[in-house]
């Protein structure tokens, strides 16, 4: 992962269904910060229809422990009330548990 490189972000649905998100990172700080957006979709090409920015945190807070943030930030509220709809709580939610349930096997 580097700045301008490439992302793909496929999320499934209940019923298996793939709804692949090109994009392209625009910030890495190793074991801190994540930042990407689908405003590109490769080598700064713009997409046809930009949705949202995606900002990841890692916080070292001692104790082995780390505060993880995920902020999403829409290009228009109709963005964000179709993101909502399509699950978007729920589904980072479950991301989450998913991700805690693995950093218990560590």
């Amino acid at each position: 992962m580097r700045p301008g490189g490439a992302s793909l972000i496929v999320m499934r649905g209940p019923e298996g269904q793939e709804m692949p998100n090109r994009g392209v990172y625009l910030e890495v700080v190793p074991n801190r910060r994540i930042v990407c957006t689908d405003a590109y979709v490769r080598a700064w090409e713009p997409s046809a229809k930009p949705f949202m920015t995606l900002i990841l945190s890692f916080d070292d807070l001692g104790d082995g422990r780390t505060r993880y943030t995920a902020i999403a930030r829409h290009w228009t509220a109709e963005d964000c009330k179709a993101h909502e709809d399509m699950g978007f709580h729920q589904g980072w939610g479950i991301a989450t548990d998913q991700l805690a349930a693995l950093a218990a096997t560590l």
